[in-house]
């Protein structure tokens, strides 16, 4: 199982690895697509790493499609987070700091279906999401959305 590891620059321990998540709100802006992980359970923004050859809006659509067979288009980068206090060590041991690139999507085309890495996806309400068990990071990322700043937070 994947472990998420903290301490004092222990992201030292690991190489850096880039990704990014998308929050896509439902049309009337009052609730927002999570997706239920297949490997641990958890909630979380559709997310994943950027892959070589692709440019890091390329990846944040793809990701999404992936996880939830929705088409989204990126509208603005809202959250940069890059903690070197965080180290994600993986089964196969490798480890990782993410910086994560958090973007926020409108929905072009698409229907919701599941995923192998998804076993659920539904649309919650922001008071609801702040009462489920979803990655600390990604509750930010949602507030950071929401506070419609027109420069991205840097974390």
């Amino acid at each position: 199982m994947t472990q998420i590891l903290y301490g004092e620059r222990i992201g030292r321990q690991g190489r850096i690895r880039l990704g990014c998540s998308a929050v896509l709100f439902n049309e009337k802006r009052e609730k927002v697509l999570l997706t239920r992980r297949a490997d641990n359970g958890q909630w979380c923004l559709p997310s994943g790493g950027v892959e070589p050859g692709e440019s890091v809006a390329e990846a944040c659509a793809r990701e999404t499609w992936e996880e939830t067979g929705l088409v989204v288009q990126v509208r603005r980068l809202t959250s940069v987070f890059s903690s070197p206090d965080r180290l994600v060590v993986y089964d196969d041991g490798n480890k990782f700091q993410f910086i994560i690139l958090n973007f926020e999507v409108g929905k072009i085309g698409g229907k919701v279906r599941l995923s192998n890495e998804t076993t659920a996806i539904r649309f919650y309400s922001f008071p609801e999401t702040m009462k489920m068990d979803i990655f600390p990071h990604h509750k930010q990322f949602i507030n950071d959305t929401l506070a419609g700043q027109d420069a991205a937070f840097i974390r």
